[in-house]
């Protein structure tokens, strides 16, 4: 059985949950708004203030969703209550990060700025020149939004210069010596 697939849900106080035909799930929070579809072998019950997840069968295809579903609604759940963040650290000399609007203009050691526009329902903060934060209630948003910004320029293992995550560990490594 799956460990994660059994944990109900709990809803916080001010969160209300829909749960439409075909696995519709609909989360309103003091936040905003989440919807998704989720996969319809699942069975979704609202039991007072939990929400719990079961399956038809013990097929494989079904294990596998179970705790998938439920991280799902629980990610949706967190969300419109606390909302999610990745914090972003611009590493180098010259590499900068400007803000203007809703445009995230990044200088990168490339001989143009890099400009990014930011997503429906994600908002990028700038914290200095070197520190950005993407903030929102989507966390498949976030993240995606936060990956494409650090794959604007990788951080790379010799001087550790590029666009890092604040908790990644850089495996750094030893350049070359000169000949005696």
């Amino acid at each position: 059985m799956s460990r994660i697939g059994r944990m109900p849900i709990a809803i916080p106080a001010g969160v209300t949950v829909d749960i439409a035909e075909n696995n519709k799930v609909t989360v309103k929070g003091p936040k905003g708004t989440l919807e998704r579809v989720l996969p319809s072998g699942m069975m979704i019950k609202k039991e007072g203030e939990e929400i719990i997840v079961s399956r038809p069968n013990d097929l494989k295809k079904m294990k596998s969703l179970h705790g998938l579903t439920r991280t799902l609604i629980n990610n949706m759940v967190v969300g419109v209550t606390q909302g999610y963040e990745k914090v972003l650290e611009v590493n180098g000399v010259g590499y900068r990060a400007a803000k203007q609007g809703k445009t995230l203009t990044l200088s990168l050691g490339y001989s143009h700025p890099v400009i990014m526009e930011d997503p429906e329902g994600v908002e990028s903060v700038l914290e200095g020149q070197n520190k950005i934060i993407v903030k929102g209630i989507d966390k498949e948003k976030v993240g995606q939004y936060a990956a494409e910004i650090r794959e604007k320029r990788r951080p790379e293992p010799y001087k550790g210069k590029g666009i890092k995550y604040a908790d990644e560990v850089i495996r750094r490594k030893v350049g070359k010596t000169g000949k005696k």
